[in-house]
């Protein structure tokens, strides 16, 4: 069965290209040109993928993705964003983005950036369904993860993460006290054919430490400038991070 996609863009010209070069690979499209049309058929029907404008009329990229991630829609997002716009990269991924794509954009960047999140997508939904019956638990002091449930508890608190913060924490939490580059976070966490930059890695970071510190401060993820990141918890340096 091919693919579904669902691409949210007002601009007749980019969607006719969109859909075409889509349509090429195999993918099933569907077209909304109103932010409104566009929430309203991504919460009514399945689509493996949805590609988003960010300037739309009715209702803007982010609000769209911020109302799915609320309801509790995890359909991958990929932003459509203005070149040289940081702000709206940094903004789409701390709303729950997957992954971005700066316009003017070439097709094969787009095919690229499509597959890769669509491989991606099925590796995590692989993983959750080999999980095994037994629970499984890692302790890092105050903190316990559920890795087959993708549940988190700090300080006897559950603490939401969205996906790839939950990947992330799981990475660190098994290396604890260790200095993880950014690379090795890239690799892991999104894959090697992930072609965005370590801002990613730094945005989803800065959300999953500030989550942490809402609960406790007896877990902490400092940052070792020029390098990574590394998990420490107060039992490990005797002292609150």
């Amino acid at each position: 069965m091919s693919q579904t996609i669902l691409v949210i863009e007002d601009e007749p010209t980019l969607a006719r290209l969109l859909t075409y070069n889509l349509a090429q690979e195999g993918y099933e499209t569907k077209v909304a040109d109103h932010g409104s049309d566009g929430l309203q058929i991504a919460m009514q029907q399945p689509f493996d993928l949805i590609i988003l404008d960010i300037m739309l009329p009715g209702m803007n990229g982010f609000e769209i993705l911020s109302k799915l991630r609320q309801k509790g829609n995890k359909t991958p997002v990929i932003i459509l964003t203005a070149r040289n716009a940081e702000e709206e990269v940094v903004q789409g991924l701390k709303y729950g983005a997957d992954d971005y794509i700066t316009k003017p954009f070439g097709v094969a960047e787009l095919l690229a950036r499509v597959s890769a999140v669509l491989r991606r997508t099925l590796s995590d939904d692989v993983l959750q369904e080999k999980a095994g019956a037994g629970e499984k638990v890692i302790t890092a002091g105050e903190l316990f993860i559920y890795p087959e449930k993708y549940e988190v508890m700090l300080g006897g608190e559950s603490i939401s993460l969205r996906p790839k913060e939950f990947e992330v924490l799981l990475y660190l939490v098994q290396r604890p006290g260790v200095v993880v580059t950014r690379d090795d976070l890239m690799n892991i966490v999104w894959g090697f054919d992930y072609i965005g930059g370590q801002r990613t890695v730094d945005v989803h970071v800065s959300s999953l430490r500030k989550k942490l510190e809402m609960n406790q401060q007896s877990v902490q993820i400092e940052s070792i400038r020029g390098v990574g990141y590394k998990l420490v918890t107060s039992s490990a340096s005797g002292k609150k991070a």
